[in-house]
């Protein structure tokens, strides 16, 4: 009973939190109006900026930030207790990460739909602004790289999840022209696409189809990262509501129809039990410790700073602010339709974090086949699974734990185990793929930003007004803020990165997946800048900030010293050198980064100390004609 009184208490408590502490920031802080005009409807473009119901954007905007972080980032942190793990994902998630999704939509839409990085350049300073699109390019170079690794890693330790992932681009296609361009109600076709998609994982394990998944699951891990990359430049550079407004639409109801089961099995498995073994139904119980005491034995890091930026996304993720300001601020039609999507899709990514942390600590407990065969319940099986830090770091190792304890949840209503294994491995690879696309869009405006100042400074000499013409003449023509171009540039870097062996004579790959323990830490380092520039466009809006003071200052620290740990002491403690063949990719990225902040926070004190609490120039949405 302990497992669902945590998930119902822990359902409650966001609905709660979503209707005080989400309400009062949108109604007394950010002061949302439905008579402010929206970017999507001033600036509409049909392309990048286009009105789209608030539903929708959420489906885009959830399946987006949620990718396989929440997912990978709590399954492994529970090894220093499930308690921590919960209590950072509850209340990071309430005051911290919905804050920063929230906080980053709203600055965004007010400043015609500009990115964050963007918008520092116009709050702090022009040199601020190249700085932090260096570290979004740095950040989403990463994301890019990782993320496309992660899921060709998912296709091959779960092939049935190949076709569902497929199917969903012809049917987005088809349902985003249905209803774009012939206003069809979108109740029917998401009704028929769920269908058809559930259909698709049912039979995915079974006759041509798994010949058909099987083939393409063994599949070289670099031609999947190469089929990856070129579909995420088509969905990039297509108008959003052909392919990745839908498709993030109808996966999301998917994953949140799949959430919905997981949360039925767990309220069975609580009340009666789960599958039965032998004919008797094992209870539903936590098989991990609340606090890990054998720290030693196990080879945990520092609990602090590491729970921190090992559970980013479902607590607080950096990555979110480039969807707020990226995407979702150019398609909301209605201002106050923020809150809904900014605040209310960061709890339901907290909500989806806590059900990792179920299914790995309790879940698990309902059945775990071991390496040998040998079939485990209970602690038995959470101590096969995580023995210890090394054994359960892989990304096979993460995945493994949430899928075997969400489908433990699954069959407890009476779902085929081959099924459920199928619907959660799907789950996990729609979540990947789901964010890859938005992400090559997102670089994509950095790099097309990163052009532009590089087309300012080339012009700078020049007088006003000729410099403002030749400028804007020169960023709507040429081919460096050439969409096409400025896309390419992006997947082919990440590619790049991707396919670097760790050492001479590793496979390809190897040397990318080295960037994983950096990927937490400059996630948590880009939401500490991100806060830091809603607080000072706050403070110019003569707004209340000492709401997001706290946050910003344990955002900008933590990852520092996180970053720090991995390049110089965890080094020594591997007795290896911190400049060692293996580790040259992730040295360079974490040092250029740390140097990139330093210079950036010393920026904004020198312009805090400049400034004074006055009004921005009128960037803000003028007001709808009544």
């Amino acid at each position: 009973m302990t497992t669902l009184a945590i998930a119902l208490g822990a359902l409650i408590i966001y609905l709660i939190a979503y209707n005080t502490y989400g309400k009062w920031l949108g109604q007394k802080i950010f002061k949302l109006s439905t008579q402010s005009v929206a970017p999507s409807i001033e600036l509409e473009d049909g392309n990048d900026y286009v009105p789209t119901k608030k539903g929708i954007v959420f489906g885009h905007h959830f399946t987006s930030i949620a990718g396989t972080g929440p997912i990978v980032g709590p399954a492994l942190a529970v090894m220093w207790g499930w308690l921590p793990a919960l209590l950072w994902v509850l209340f990071g998630s309430i005051f911290i990460g919905a804050v920063h999704d929230f906080g980053a939509l709203v600055v965004s839409m007010r400043n015609k739909g500009k990115t964050v990085g963007d918008i520092a350049g116009d709050v702090i300073s022009p040199r601020v602004r190249l700085l932090f699109l260096l570290i979004l390019a740095i950040a989403l170079t990463i994301v890019l790289a990782i993320f496309g690794l992660v899921i060709a890693v998912v296709f091959r330790i779960f092939p049935q999840s190949i076709t569902p992932c497929l199917i969903q681009i012809p049917l987005a296609i088809i349902i985003g022209f249905f209803v774009h361009r012939r206003g069809l109600n979108i109740l029917i076709p998401s009704v028929i696409a769920l269908v058809l998609m559930y259909l698709s994982v049912f039979f995915g394990n079974a006759g041509w189809l798994a010949s058909f998944n099987a083939t393409l699951a063994a599949w070289p891990i670099m031609t999947w990262v190469t089929v990856l990359l070129a579909y995420s430049y088509i969905a990039s550079v297509l108008p959003v509501w052909i392919l990745l407004q839908p498709r993030d639409y109808i996966n999301s109801l998917q994953l949140i129809s799949a959430l919905v089961l997981v949360v039925l099995g767990l309220i069975i498995a609580g009340l009666w039990g789960g599958a039965p073994i032998d004919g008797t139904r094992p209870p539903l119980e936590i098989v991990a410790p609340a606090v890990e005491e054998n720290v030693t034995a196990k080879q945990l890091p520092l609990i602090f700073p590491f729970l921190f930026v090992t559970i980013a996304c479902g607590a607080v993720s950096g990555f979110h602010c480039l969807v707020s300001s990226g995407t979702s601020s150019k398609q909301l039609r209605c201002e106050t339709d923020a809150r809904f999507v900014g605040y209310g899709s960061m709890l339901t990514e907290g909500f989806l974090a806590v059900l990792v942390i179920l299914a790995c600590v309790a879940g698990l407990g309902l059945g775990l086949t071991a390496k040998d065969g040998t079939f485990l319940t209970g602690a038995a099986a959470w101590d096969a699974q995580y023995s210890t830090w090394a054994s359960s770091k892989g990304l096979a190792a993460k995945i493994n734990a949430f899928v075997t304890g969400s489908s433990n949840f699954l069959q407890a209503l009476g779902i085929s185990a081959t099924f459920a294994k199928a619907l959660m491995g799907v789950f996990v690879a729609s979540f990947a793929a789901t964010t890859l696309d938005s992400a090559c869009r997102l670089q994509r405006y950095v790099v097309q930003e990163l052009a532009g100042c590089w087309i300012d400074l080339r012009h700078s000499k020049l007088p006003e007004p000729e410099r403002s013409t030749v400028v804007a003449e020169k960023r709507n023509n040429s081919w460096l803020t050439n969409k096409h171009v400025c896309t390419i540039a992006a997947c082919l870097v990440a590619w790049w990165m991707a396919s670097l062996p760790a050492a001479p004579g590793k496979a390809a790959g190897t040397g990318g997946m080295i960037l994983w323990p950096l990927f937490g830490a400059i996630n948590q380092l880009l939401g500490g800048l991100a806060f830091l520039v809603v607080l000072f466009w706050m403070r110019k809006k003569k707004m209340p900030t000492w709401f997001i003071a706290l946050p910003t200052f344990f955002m900008l620290v933590l990852p520092v010293w996180a970053m720090l740990y991995q390049i110089f002491i965890a080094a020594i403690g591997s007795n290896q050198s911190w400049i060692d063949q293996e580790r040259w990719l992730l040295v360079s990225i974490g040092f250029s980064t740390i140097i990139l902040e330093f210079w950036m926070i010393a920026e904004a004190l020198m312009a805090w100390k400049r400034s004074k609490a006055t009004e921005l120039p009128p960037t803000e949405p003028e007001l709808a004609p009544n």
